[in-house]
């Protein structure tokens, strides 16, 4: 079969669950090759060999880590022209996306972004195939069917789009030192602040998201209480970002993160556009409003008219008593 390129953000530490999802999905489609960039890159091979990359590219080259996006695209550019892929998947976070767009000017090709899972169509005449992408649109109403027609497809893929599946393989670690122009050197990092620890699932990777809206008044306790209750990590609207409730990091909208859960609580959310844009995809949509008017109803599984000081505490309750 034909490689697929995969991209595995690293910060050093463990391998995000979102890589490991991009292997599953790469072996529906090609062989995967996994390019890590990031330090002490080639600590994730076993890992990432359990999920069937047979071949590791570690690259943690100070002239990739030392810069922004830049050196990352052309890492992989460098790396499109070695493999000869039939596809290469990022993950679909405002890093992977701009990656992605800087990617397909360099070896002019065309983007798939947010998609939630490819295949390979057979195509008369052609030993390879086609891939094609999966979207979601329109809040989730509509699936539609995608492909580049021309270069090496590059396809960005939401976080949760499968569940990772494991597929050991005897894997073969290559350093990859990249040659990176002056250009993308530009732009230097001077300094790196971790984030700090809350304990809490990343919001763009989590499995069951509980956020918080106008509808809380700036009070998040219980918000954050009942994603404690449930395992959650914590959003937030724009409007109780913009309020100053709430850090910019965890919004979650259009203007913020796109998150694509098992399972997203929505406390206090009109459901404006521009919201249902970064949660569309989610997979069970639970709205609590007082308002039942509140468009986030026209999209949610299941619906609670009511206030938000008075349903929350029940639930984290019934909650607390029904687990082990």
């Amino acid at each position: 079969m034909s490689a697929v390129l995969v991209l595995i953000e690293h910060d050093g530490g463990p391998v995000r669950k979102a890589g490991l999802e991009l292997l599953t999905l790469a072996r529906r489609i090609g062989d995967p090759v996994a390019v890590v960039i990031g330090p002490e890159a080639a600590a994730a091979a076993p890992l990432l060999a359990e999920h069937g990359a047979g071949r590791v590219f570690a690259v943690d080259a100070t002239e990739v880590l030392d810069h922004l996006i830049a050196p990352a695209a052309e890492t992989l550019a460098q790396l499109v022209a070695v493999t000869s892929p039939v596809a290469v998947l990022l993950p679909s976070s405002s890093s992977g996306k701009e990656v992605a767009g800087r990617l397909a000017v360099l070896i002019e090709s065309g983007v798939i972004t947010d998609a939630v899972d490819v295949e390979l169509q057979p195509d008369e005449g052609s030993q390879i195939g086609s891939v094609i992408a999966t979207k979601s649109a329109f809040a989730g109403a509509f699936a539609t069917r995608c492909t580049v027609t021309h270069g090496i497809p590059i396809v960005c893929v939401k976080p949760n789009a499968v569940a990772p599946q494991e597929a050991p393989v005897e894997s073969v670690v290559e350093a990859f030192i990249p040659e990176i122009s002056a250009a993308a050197r530009a732009a230097r990092i001077t300094g790196r602040e971790p984030r700090e620890a809350s304990g809490r699932p990343d919001l763009a990777e989590a499995s069951t998201v509980v956020s918080g809206g106008r509808g809380t008044n700036g009070n998040f306790a219980q918000v954050e209480a009942l994603a404690d209750a449930l395992g959650a990590a914590v959003g937030a609207s724009r409007a109780a970002v913009d309020a100053g409730w709430y850090p910019h990091a965890n919004q979650v909208g259009q203007t913020g993160k796109t998150v694509s859960p098992q399972l997203y609580v929505a406390a206090g959310i009109s459901g404006a556009i521009q919201h249902r844009a970064g949660m569309q995809t989610s997979k069970t949509v639970v709205a609590i409003n007082k308002d039942s008017e509140a468009p986030i109803f026209e999209m949610a599984d299941f619906g609670v008219v009511g206030d938000l000081s008075a349903v929350l505490p029940a639930a984290i309750e019934e909650i607390r008593k029904r687990r082990p």
